[in-house]
């Protein structure tokens, strides 16, 4: 990654922690910060990556704003990580999204929801569109079983190709060293029980700084609610596929099937997240936010409700006149969200789980010396 006025900050500011080192047990930042004594922007996108956010060091540092040294890690950290999010964007080009991102993300929206609408509608007999549907088959009547999964097969598709190059360029630029060694089933063992309990994100144990210097363990929940809402939809979605294409079972089906549960449970989960943290960036501190993101998080909050709302909705109102229009949107603001989802805050997941590999790495080697010294012989001991 390039030199920025956010590394050069950052640089500055890990010099004085690394001199102080009170908030060493916070989180894993900072032990991985005392492994250094020089920064490198790689390793300074790596340390902000690594940061989850939960503003512990802040209010606990003794430099922080209005101190003259103004150390304030979280929002420096917050800053780099929306420049990653762009400089290591596939294809290159489209990095220049995050520049404009809540804005593009709105518009992006709008367009494709549109064009869904707009094909459906000039497609289909308005007597099919907008009649009560029953039975298996009834999203087909309204939009062929071919082109909505051609639709999504695609933008899913693409992102996830997006993501997994975007993916690979920021382990090249950030671990060039740990991008050469071996990866070991040990560190991705460790990595993944970090990304799935969102460890890092209670802090040094107590939870998050939400609000002021009193703990919460609330974001955290609300994050394991988006993350495992979206992961139950898409296996609910995957499910429904299977059913279809292999066993013959044409949706929708019936409401106590896995496929039906696992895609309403998700969309509630998603709902209840993404609310929940729209709340706590509205009410939060202020301070150590980088307010320049705050745009593009608010849209990708809000593409996630609406997505998942417009699913639940879907599935109350199957039976209805309305569900041929409430199809043809959520396919639209499905579709929006893939296709945003490689230029949109969606990669820290892919980035953070990234970094936490490589401080698992690092942990590892960096244990290992001590575990395979020789014990030092007694004094007076034989030679």
């Amino acid at each position: 990654m390039h030199e920025t006025e956010a590394t050069t900050e950052a640089r500055r500011q890990m010099e004085i922690c690394n001199a102080c080192r009170y908030c060493e047990g916070y989180c894993a930042v900072f032990p991985a910060m005392a492994m250094r004594r020089e920064f490198s922007t790689g390793d300074l996108t790596h340390l902000a990556n690594l940061c989850h956010g939960c503003k512990g060091c802040y209010h606990a540092c003794q430099y922080a704003p209005p101190h003259p040294f103004g150390v304030n890690v979280p929002e420096t950290f917050a800053t780099i990580r929306g420049e990653s999010y762009a400089q290591y964007a596939w294809p290159p080009a489209m990095g220049r999204l995050f520049e404009r991102n809540g804005t593009v993300v709105m518009l992006v929206t709008a367009v494709v929801v549109t064009l869904v609408l707009l094909l459906t509608v000039a497609l289909q007999d308005p007597a099919i569109l907008f009649a009560a549907q029953t039975g298996t088959g009834t999203f087909f009547r309204i939009i062929p079983g071919w082109l909505i999964t051609g639709m999504v097969v695609l933008s899913v598709g693409y992102a996830a190709f997006a993501m997994t190059m975007g993916a690979l360029r920021y382990w090249r630029g950030t671990a060039p060293g740990a991008g050469q060694a071996p990866i070991t089933p040990g560190p991705v063992a460790t990595a993944a029980v970090d990304i799935l309990t969102l460890r890092n994100l209670g802090g040094g144990g107590h939870g998050c700084n939400d609000l002021d210097d009193s703990f919460s363990q609330t974001r955290r929940w609300l994050h394991h609610a988006v993350f495992y809402g979206f992961m139950l939809a898409m296996a609910g979605h995957g499910l429904s596929a299977f059913y279809h294409y292999a066993l013959g079972w044409e949706p929708p089906h019936a409401f106590f099937s896995l496929p039906k549960q696992l895609g309403v449970w998700g969309g509630v989960l998603l709902v209840i997240g993404a609310v929940g943290l729209i709340r706590v960036k509205i009410v939060t501190d202020p301070v150590p936010v980088a307010k320049k993101l705050l745009g593009s998080e608010y849209a990708l909050l809000a593409l996630l409700l609406l997505t998942a709302s417009l699913g639940l909705l879907l599935h109350g109102l199957r039976g209805t006149g309305a569900m041929g229009v409430l199809l043809a949107l959520h396919l639209g603001f499905v579709l929006a969200f893939f296709l945003l989802m490689p230029y949109s805050k969606m990669v820290h997941g892919v980035y953070r789980g990234l970094a936490l590999l490589r401080n698992a790495q690092e942990k590892r080697r960096a244990a290992k010396p001590a575990a395979t010294k020789p014990a030092a012989k007694p004094a007076g001991a034989a030679a």
